[in-house]
């Protein structure tokens, strides 16, 4: 079987639509599929399963920027891909997203899974709808990541859609090698943007007197403006963009996680990752967040924005480590039922089903592979 994964987004800036696709493609492959995933890249690719179809372009999407690939001759390289790599089944992310994802659903040159992540709103859901819907009908097989992200194309697309939640890779996750401090270490990962709500982690630190590490991952349009803000505060340390490898070193080391994102969360896998990490959450009770946390059971969850809470949770957390061993073994079995392997079991299922009611042999045509051939 050769499967075309599809990622709207840039490989090279970190994202959990961006993470999930690697994810898949690295267990697919595990399995002895042939799985390639195409996508933007702006740089190297990050693994030799990726084949890349030019830099990004900075889009406005959802309250955030996202990283992607609309131009021409991104088209053009993914219409030249799926001719040469003549793959059995083709699997979009953010299918509607502009780029190639739409270029693949035009083209449809094989049986497709489309797998909606966004939550929240969508200027063009709501003021495209007629002309995306004509997109959604040509997918043969319709996920969504979480009932929040349903409710968003429910509302604007006809048709059956199936829930399965993100998956995180576990087993790679308790195998990093942990970056730790000699002091409780708090842990930040996203964007720098208000959606994320950076800022009010930053105001919950100012109402902590502990001893503390705050370690703040990635960067955003708001880096400056928060870095200013928080200039006299010795205790923050400024990672920037953070590899794979750094990133899970981080979450194996760090006392708390803390994701105090504000709105715009469909599901959360960062949440899990760190579950599976062995470290304690603190989020944002948002309902994407809710999909994955239970307050008291594997993770403390506070009201959106309000950084009295917050300070209040990292506090508590801090001078109660009979309190975290309880959350940290909550989080490890909740981890666990978010295995990539059982997700990627499913997408096989329907990925088999889809071949099988397509039925006929197709001609594979590959550079290098000398003359055309039927597979079945």
């Amino acid at each position: 079987m050769r499967v075309g994964i599809v990622c709207p987004y840039s490989l090279s800036v970190p994202g959990g639509v961006q993470a999930q696709a690697l994810a898949m493609a690295r267990e697919l492959r595990r399995r002895g599929v042939e799985a390639r995933l195409l996508a933007p890249c702006d740089g190297p690719p990050p693994a030799e399963f990726v084949s890349p179809i030019g830099n990004s372009l900075p889009t406005a999407a959802n309250g955030s920027i996202a990283p992607l690939a609309p131009d021409p001759a991104a088209a053009l390289r993914m219409i030249r891909l799926l001719s040469d790599e003549a793959f059995d089944v083709v699997h979009l992310h953010e299918p509607l997203a502009p780029g190639p994802t739409i270029t693949a659903i035009t083209l449809r040159p094989a049986p497709m899974v489309g797998t909606f992540h966004a939550a929240g709103q969508s200027a063009s859901y709501r003021f495209l709808w007629p002309a995306l819907s004509r997109f959604v009908e040509r997918l043969d097989h319709k996920v969504v990541v979480s009932k929040d992200a349903h409710k968003l194309v429910a509302e604007h697309f006809s048709g059956d859609f199936e829930v399965l939640f993100n998956g995180v890779e576990t087993d790679a996750i308790a195998a990093a090698e942990p970056f730790r401090s000699p002091k409780p270490s708090v842990l930040f990962i996203g964007r720098h943007e208000e959606r994320k709500g950076l800022g009010v982690l930053l105001a919950a630190l100012e109402r902590l007197d502990d001893d503390i590490e705050c370690w703040v991952a990635g960067q955003g349009p708001d880096t400056e403006r928060l870095r200013e803000r928080a200039r006299d505060d010795e205790r923050i340390v400024w990672l920037g963009r953070l590899s794979e490898a750094e990133k899970l070193a981080r979450l194996r080391g760090a006392t708390i996680f803390c994701a105090p994102s504000l709105h715009g969360e469909s599901f959360g896998v960062v949440l899990l990752e760190a579950m599976a990490a062995g470290t304690v959450v603190v989020a944002s009770s948002l309902d994407g967040y809710r999909n994955v946390a239970t307050d008291g059971r594997d993770a403390v969850l506070v009201e959106p924005g309000d950084a009295d809470a917050l300070a209040a949770a990292l506090s508590g957390l801090i001078a109660e480590p009979e309190r975290r061993a309880s959350l940290i073994a909550g989080g490890l079995t909740r981890a666990q039922e978010f295995a990539m392997p059982t997700l990627v079991e499913r997408y096989l299922e329907i990925y088999e089903q889809l071949i099988a009611r397509a039925g006929a042999p197709r001609v594979r045509r590959r550079r290098g592979w000398g003359q055309p051939r039927v597979v079945s």
